[in-house]
């Protein structure tokens, strides 16, 4: 199978901060946590990551309802929209400081093209303005 390489990977603070173009997504979120396996579940999962303590889930609200885990904390998602290198250093550091400085809570998932910051529903729209104005497009 043919793997499919990223564009042009930025891997400098300056360039990854000043090339991502935010996107807020509508879907709602909940990471849950399993400690046995819940293998009708899987295919609806968006990411996972095996803890000692079990089974770490990204499922939608909907999903997450319907297999009775826990939903106390709903997020949304921003995708940065750049291609960040695996090796890029300052990124999620620059992105988790701005959110932080407003008083939003962040979970940061790396994946192979871009990153994505999962952030309290009620303050996604204040985040998405916030990482706007971290890449300079304050009048987007």
């Amino acid at each position: 199978m043919a793997q499919a390489g990223p564009k042009q990977t930025i891997s400098d603070a300056a360039g990854m901060i000043a090339g991502m173009s935010p996107v807020l997504y509508d879907q709602r979120y909940c990471f849950c946590t399993l400690t046995e396996d819940l293998p009708e579940a899987m295919p609806l999962v968006l990411a996972s990551f095996r803890e000692e303590e079990g089974l770490s889930l990204i499922l939608s609200l909907d999903d997450a309802e319907r297999f009775g885990l826990a939903t106390d904390t709903v997020m949304r998602r921003i995708t940065l929209n750049v291609y960040s290198a695996l090796e890029g250093v300052g990124l999620t550091a620059a992105v988790a400081t701005a959110l932080a400085q407003n008083g939003i809570a962040c979970n940061m998932v790396a994946a192979f093209h871009h990153d994505h910051a999962f952030v309290p529903d009620a303050l996604a729209e204040q985040a998405l303005t916030v990482l706007r104005q971290l890449a300079g497009q304050d009048g987007v």
